[in-house]
């Protein structure tokens, strides 16, 4: 039954991109050197979250003179155009992030960042090391076929640059979750939102989804032990916080190794900070831990919620001390959602881009992505495009966040290809 779906399915997308006179292939090719020059040109003048000042004018101004109608001061520094057709029909979203991260370049490039930004007050590097540049270069590519075929489209297309993707600077707020505040999928109102992300450890020409729980909620926590200070010899007099905290660290595993479903569900709980004590010889008054949370499933968030208070609340109680948690903490990215649907409905359309081959089934990661907030409101696909050189071991493939992150040039043209096919398919099914 679900082979006859999918062909059904396969019949349908190739049937409707039939409508398309523009090959969509020959317009990737023509605009690819552009989208290079400006991954280029975006990756040697990186911006950190909710400083992308200058990226956004560059944007904005590319967007105008194609015509759009551009919004700009979006969510402090987005960047959002629509592309109307004139025609009834769906509003298609197309998503591409901004920022980039405190990271030190050490790619040997012609086009390497050299720039410095300030974070928590301190003068760091900056580098686009998750591949943001590589997404704006993209979704801009696409903008470009896209505005060459309106006379081909069915309704408006939606083209939002966001900034703060990676997470706005302390005591501010940002990003997707503020984009959607700010009404960034009404007015027109978004029927349906895409999105990609590169990857420095898949295969340029491929991409990879994954129906449902994609990437993990992320919810960072904080727990405050109050004890009793004393003298390091007379532990008897004192409430002590640090063994408080190394029973609590211990049994806050145990909810993912004893409480979860692992078969069906999978769990982070971890520690990535303890702050407690100045001396050996005197049992602190305090002792702090901070941490994250990473769930692929609407329960077994839930459910570690619950058990954290639980157990905090236990355990401190048990040694006559008193704790605090607060979760989430700063921030909180609901589940990065692929809906199942949408999902399958779109299948064709990326195997007819990538070739049945190229378009691969992914597990679900850890990781945590904001697209998660545009999926709460509409159903959404968010996608893995290939940007490791094939002659890259995939062992050998540096990390994204790190200072050797590196993707090839060659594999954004599939992703401005997947982009503009997902947006004229999904219109011509729609009518």
């Amino acid at each position: 039954m679900r082979t006859q779906l999918l062909s059904a399915a396969v019949l349908l997308a190739l049937s409707s991109f039939s409508h398309a006179k523009t090959d969509v292939s020959e317009a990737a090719n023509a605009v690819e050197k552009d989208v290079i020059q400006w991954r280029h040109h975006f990756h040697e003048h990186p911006e950190l979250s909710n400083r992308e000042y200058d990226t956004a004018k560059y944007v904005a101004k590319y967007l105008k003179g194609l015509g759009l109608e551009v919004q700009t001061g979006v969510a402090k520094t987005g960047v959002v155009a629509v592309l109307d057709s004139g025609k009834p029909g769906p509003v298609v979203a197309l998503r591409a992030d901004m920022d980039g991260l405190p990271v030190p370049e050490e790619n040997d490039l012609s086009w390497r960042s050299k720039v410095k930004g300030e974070y928590n007050g301190k003068e760091v590097p900056v580098m686009h090391a998750c591949g943001h540049d590589t997404h704006m270069a993209m979704l801009m590519g696409a903008a470009k076929i896209l505005t060459d075929m309106k006379d081909e489209l069915r309704g408006q297309v939606k083209f939002i640059f966001q900034p703060a993707e990676e997470g706005a600077p302390p005591g501010e707020m940002g990003g997707a979750e503020v984009m959607v505040k700010e009404g960034v999928l009404k007015n027109p109102d978004v029927d349906v939102v895409f999105g990609l992300h590169i990857s420095a450890g898949l295969d340029i020409d491929k991409v990879s989804y994954k129906p449902g729980g994609a990437m993990a909620a992320v919810d960072p926590f904080k727990i405050v032990i109050h004890g009793k200070q004393a003298h390091g010899a007379y532990p008897w007099k004192s409430v002590d916080p640090i063994v408080t905290a190394a029973q609590m660290v211990m049994s806050l595993q145990t909810i993912v190794s004893r409480e979860i479903k692992l078969i069906d569900d999978a769990a982070v709980v971890t520690v990535g900070s303890i702050h407690g004590g100045n001396r050996s010889n005197i049992i602190p008054r305090e002792v702090e831990l901070v941490g994250t949370i990473r769930t692929l499933d609407k329960k077994a968030r839930e459910h570690v919620y619950e058990a954290m208070e639980r157990k905090v609340k236990g355990i401190a109680d048990s040694m006559g001390a008193e704790a605090e948690l607060t979760l989430p903490l700063d921030y909180s990215y609901p589940i990065t959602y692929n809906d199942p649907e949408l999902t399958m409905q779109m299948l064709p359309t990326l195997q007819r881009t990538a070739g049945e081959d190229g378009a691969v089934l992914a597990k679900a990661v850890t990781g945590a992505e904001d697209f998660s907030f545009y999926q709460e409101q509409v159903p959404g696909l968010f996608l893995w495009v290939g940007g490791k050189p094939l002659d890259v071991p995939e062992a050998d493939a540096p990390a994204h966040h790190t200072p050797e992150f590196y993707v090839d040039d060659k594999g954004m043209k599939l992703g401005v290809k997947l982009l503009t096919n997902m947006t004229l398919d999904y219109m011509h099914q729609a009518n």
